[in-house]
């Protein structure tokens, strides 16, 4: 095998110097001359009917162009499920869901003018939890919910209930795994909704020429899901349609789905089609946007005295909100992985995205996994203190192994699931795993903790992504794709990857870091942790490509066969005799030969990458399979808790993770202590508060109490490199 040159090396990123410098330009950093504002009214009510909109006073403001309510599209969009209005529709159904909306010449005069409109309610009961959504009292949020059109295959509201989505696996028979079962635990958790707190509001512009075509500008994550919903909810030519997606600051999955994109192309259109800009003041952004789901889970395990898993029933209660958005699909991913990263023959689980009257969710860094997670990994601890055993050794007993199968009953080989007994032996070392309590000189108690993660992408069957390299007269080459980068390092990944396929040095790779669907090949989407996969897969192809093209040119200038040549250092040269050859430089836009003839043309290389084998999931056994590969994990915390006053300290958090083959170090582990800072909060303090009639009471940052600076622990990481055989 190849020594790898740049692959697995900590290059810079590609933004690096602009991002420093203060230099990059967010959507809304973006000004152009002419350019409206919209501003949005929201409820104060989390459920209640809307008896009377009065916007004359809006009207009547300085500097006011249009005001709009949900009369002016009264249809509903979304992605998985069509329930949600882009404005409300005859009720709002959380506090803080867009009723009206005010394009005026300034920000400051739109945002006045919509503080003038009058609406009056009727207060309807409030449902504030998943559990009450299900009683058979409960009052229905969506009493039309038969008449919504699933978008896709695999969402399966009921009709007559809140249920937006129910997703059943069935594997094994419950019966035989509970007569094997000698000892049984059962554990119920539960937490409420909490926000992504991207440092970037959201945002969006819209704009409609008189011959149709539409420009959208987004700070989204999905340029080109942004085309397919316009054309399929307002009757837009797809191909009329463009998308703008600079560099994002921050997303987590916040930005995923299709959210003010609808309601700033219906402000433009309100305005004669000129350009309109609709960006969220934080509030907006916490309550109004989507948000992060909540749930409500029971787990029952049943194992042998030794330790060995036999059975297992989940019942998840996932906090949709007032509209499934990604909701449905969130339930259906933490389903399909319900067990964690465990061997069990029988498991039954039945999970549901269910309406409340709380913000609605859309998707959050690990889609739905970290949620099962906290569900399955506190019932796993309590088996270990009903069985008096160390928490790590039953974890490591039961480790999901190459020859196991999934909940959905995929067979796992050793390219499609990673090596999870090794990332628990690398944590044991990595934090020192003794499992004990300690009580310290000063009356503390200092304690440990682990867990085991995995995840699967829970992409469609058709998620996919293209690439294209051009060359310039030095040889260099452009990377075009459609990979958002929002503070991940895509884009610093795919240049690593075409520079070690082309054996060129970092500095010759050049990547574009805007989006614009007009120029740039299709990519489904930047969530899922799939773009190294994806576009990596795509960039690779492309690379090799524009180097079949270039050894075919060079061939001939050269006088010998295709096959004999390597390109590598900016030259293709015969592999026997490296001093014979010719600079990419020379031949990448065409040859010419001394006396003016030329030869072929320019050089571009083509790429494309889809999933494949990727199916949807059997309504009644769940049976299918639901992404490529199943990332695994061990994660640890060392925790110091004072009894005095019930404080706590986090010491040291840690994660080992099997992450194939790492591409760029030092970005992989500043992605592991991220995502271990937002665990923390996550699980710390990070949650709304809602009283009784539904009001979000803390909807400000101040209010909102995430994990502070100073309140950090040391971070720990690692990783194990199982190849995965497709991979990039």
């Amino acid at each position: 095998m190849e020594k790898l040159t740049t692959v697995g090396r900590s290059v810079h990123r590609v933004d690096v110097w602009d991002k420093v410098t203060g230099r990059v330009k967010y959507t809304n950093d973006i000004r152009i001359s002419g350019m409206l504002h919209a501003k949005l009214h929201t409820s104060p009510h989390a459920h209640a009917r809307i008896r009377s909109i009065d916007t004359s006073m809006a009207w009547d403001a300085p500097g006011v162009r249009a005001v709009l309510t949900g009369k002016v599209f009264p249809h509903p969009v979304g992605p998985l499920l069509a329930d949600r209005p882009p404005l409300a529709v005859e009720k709002v159904r959380y506090y803080g869901e867009p009723v009206a909306l005010v394009v005026a010449d300034t920000e400051h005069e739109a945002k006045q003018a919509a503080g003038l409109i009058q609406v009056e309610y009727e207060p309807l009961p409030v449902i504030n939890s998943p559990g009450e959504a299900l009683a058979d009292e409960a009052v229905l949020i969506h009493e039309r919910l038969g008449e919504y059109k699933p978008q896709i295959v695999g969402v399966y509201p009921k009709p007559g209930t809140n249920i937006a989505n129910h997703t059943k696996i069935r594997k094994g028979d419950m019966n035989t795994g509970w007569a094997e079962s000698e000892v049984t635990v059962e554990s119920s958790v539960s937490f409420s909704p909490s926000d992504h707190a991207a440092m970037e509001p959201r945002c969006a512009r819209a704009e409609i020429f008189p011959d149709g075509k539409v420009n959208i500008y987004s700070s989204t994550q999905a340029p080109f899901y942004i085309k397919k919903l316009f054309h399929q909810f307002l009757n837009v030519d797809i191909g009329k349609i463009t998308v703008h997606t600079p560099v994002l600051g921050g997303a987590f999955g916040g930005k995923g789905t299709v959210n003010l994109e609808f309601p700033a192309y219906l402000a433009s259109q309100a305005v004669g089609g000129q350009l309109v800009n609709l960006v969220n003041e934080r509030e907006e952004d916490l309550i109004t946007s989507p948000v992060h789901i909540g749930l409500e889970a029971r787990v029952k395990l049943g194992a042998t005295r030794q330790g060995e898993l036999k059975a297992a029933e989940y019942r998840f209660l996932f906090d949709g909100g007032a509209y499934s958005d990604q909701g449905a699909g969130i339930s259906k991913a933490a389903a399909s992985d319900c067990t964690g990263p465990y061997r069990i023959e029988h498991v039954w689980c039945d999970s549901y995205c269910v309406y409340t009257n709380h913000p609605y969710s859309t998707s959050f860094r690990g889609f739905g996994h970290p949620e099962l997670t906290f569900a399955m990994e506190g019932a796993l601890d309590r088996l270990a203190a009903k069985l008096n055993m160390d928490p790590w050794e039953l974890r490591m007993k039961n480790a999901i192994l190459p020859g196991d199968t999934t909940p959905t009953q995929v067979a796992l080989n050793s390219s499609n699931v990673g090596d999870l007994p090794t990332c628990l032996q690398k944590l044991k070392k990595l934090m020192g795993w003794d499992g004990r309590r300690v009580k310290t000189a000063d009356g503390k108690v200092r304690t440990q903790g682990i867990s085991c993660i995995w995840k699967t992408s829970s992409t469609p069957p058709n998620a996919g992504a293209g690439a294209i390299l051009t060359f310039t007269e030095d040889g260099s080459i452009n990377l075009n794709c459609a990979a958002v980068e929002l503070g991940q390092g895509a884009k610093t990944v795919l240049a690593q990857i075409v520079a070690e396929k082309m054996k060129m040095e970092m500095n010759k790779i050049f990547v574009t870091m805007d989006v614009n669907t007009q120029y740039n090949p299709n990519q489904w989407k930047t969530v899922a942790s799939s773009t190294t996969y994806l576009a990596g897969r795509a960039a690779l192809a492309a690379a090799e490509d524009a180097i079949r093209q270039l050894a075919k040119r060079a061939a001939i200038v050269l006088r010998c066969a295709e096959e004999d040549l390597e390109v590598a250092d900016g030259r293709v040269f015969l592999k026997d005799s490296p001093e014979f050859g010719i600079e990419i430089k020379k031949i990448a836009l065409g040859y010419k030969y001394p006396g003016g003839n030329s030869i072929e043309g320019e050089v571009i290389g083509r790429g494309s990458y889809i999933v494949r084998h990727l199916t949807t999931l059997d309504p009644e056994t769940g049976f299918g399979k639901p992404g490529p590969q199943w990332t695994v994990g061990a994660q640890g915390v060392e925790v110091e808790f004072d009894p005095r006053d019930c404080s706590y300290k986090i010491l040291k958090a840690a994660t080992v993770l099997d992450a194939g083959k790492v591409i760029n170090p030092q970005m992989a582990i500043g992605q592991m202590s991220g995502g271990m800072y937002l665990g923390l909060s996550f699980a710390g303090s990070e949650s709304f508060a809602f009283s009784d009639d539904g009001t979000v009471q803390n909807p400000q940052l101040r209010s909102y109490k995430m994990l502070r600076f100073g309140e950090h622990p040391e971070y720990l990481v690692d990783f194990v490199e199982t190849p995965l055989v497709d991979g990039p």
